[in-house]
C-alpha cells in the first residue's frame, strides 16, 4: 500500500463531542489528548514518518479564558506524561508554532520532551502550538529578508526550496495526507504552504472518537487516489 509519508490532522470537535456527552468541553479536550497516543503508534506502525496534530492556534486564544487555561494546564501535563510513551515507541517530539507566547511551565515541558526524545527516529510527532500559518509564512519571509541584508548570501531570486529553509517544517517533506475530524470543512490556517498538494479527507467523526482503523482506513484511501501534482496520466 502508497503510504504518506506526511500526515496532518486538524483534531476538531472535543468540545462537541463533549456538549453530546452532557460533559463541559474541557472532558472532550482531555479525552482528545488520550487519543494522540493511539494515533501516533498506529502511524509509526503503517511507516508513516511525520505525523504533525493541531493542537493550538494563533486564534484559540479567543476562547474563554477558563478554557485557554485548562488547555494550557492539560498541555503540560500531557506532554510530560508522554515522554515515556514516546520513549518505548522510538517516537521523535518537535513542535511548530511560537512556544515563547505559552507560560513558562508550558515552554519548559514542550523543550524537556524535544531534548529527550531528540534520538528518536521512527517518527516524529509535530504538536502544533501556538500556530498559524499567516505568522509562519510571514516569520519566515522576514528571516529570509534579515539574513540577506545581514549577509548578502541569499541569491537575489529565491526558490521554493531556500524559502522553506525558513518555515518551521525545516528539513521535513511537505504534507501528503490533511485529515480533518470533526465535520467542518475547511483548513483553519493551518500548513497553507506544507498542504499545497496535500490529499484531503474531511471526517464527521468527532477527535475523541477517532480511532486506529479509522487513521488505517484514510491511509488507505490516499493510497487509492492518484496524486498528478498538476500533471496527467501517462
Amino acid at each position: 500500500m502508497n503510504i504518506p509519508l506526511h500526515v496532518a490532522i486538524i483534531m476538531d470537535g472535543n468540545g462537541r463531542w463533549a456538549s453530546i456527552q452532557e460533559k463541559k468541553r474541557i472532558y472532550g479536550h482531555y479525552i482528545g489528548s488520550l487519543v494522540i497516543d493511539k494515533i501516533a503508534s498506529k502511524a509509526k506502525k503503517l511507516g508513516v514518518k511525520y505525523l504533525t496534530l493541531y493542537a493550538f492556534s494563533t486564534e484559540n486564544w479567543k476562547r474563554p479564558k477558563s478554557e485557554v487555561n485548562f488547555l494550557m494546564s492539560l498541555l503540560a501535563i500531557q506532554i510530560r506524561k508522554k515522554i515515556n510513551f514516546m520513549m518505548r515507541e522510538n517516537i521523535k517530539f518537535n513542535y511548530l508554532g511560537d512556544i515563547a507566547k505559552l507560560p513558562q511551565k508550558q515552554q519548559e515541558a514542550i523543550l524537556e520532551s524535544k531534548e529527550k526524545t531528540k534520538n528518536n527516529h521512527e517518527l516524529t510527532l509535530n504538536l502544533a502550538i501556538n500556530y498559524g500559518s499567516y505568522m509562519e509564512i510571514l516569520q519566515a519571509c522576514k528571516k529570509m529578508c534579515a539574513e540577506y541584508y545581514s549577509t548578502k548570501s541569499i541569491v537575489n531570486e529565491p526558490n521554493e526550496q531556500l524559502f522553506e529553509h525558513y518555515l518551521y517544517t525545516k528539513g521535513m517533506p511537505n504534507v501528503d495526507l490533511l485529515i480533518r475530524t470533526g465535520g467542518e470543512k475547511r483548513i483553519s490556517n493551518f500548513l497553507l504552504w506544507q498542504i499545497a498538494y496535500a490529499e484531503i479527507i474531511f471526517l464527521d467523526k468527532y477527535w475523541p472518537e477517532f480511532n486506529e482503523d479509522d487513521f488505517e482506513d484514510c491511509t488507505k484511501e490516499f493510497g487509492e487516489r492518484k496524486r498528478r501534482f498538476g500533471g496527467i496520466d501517462d
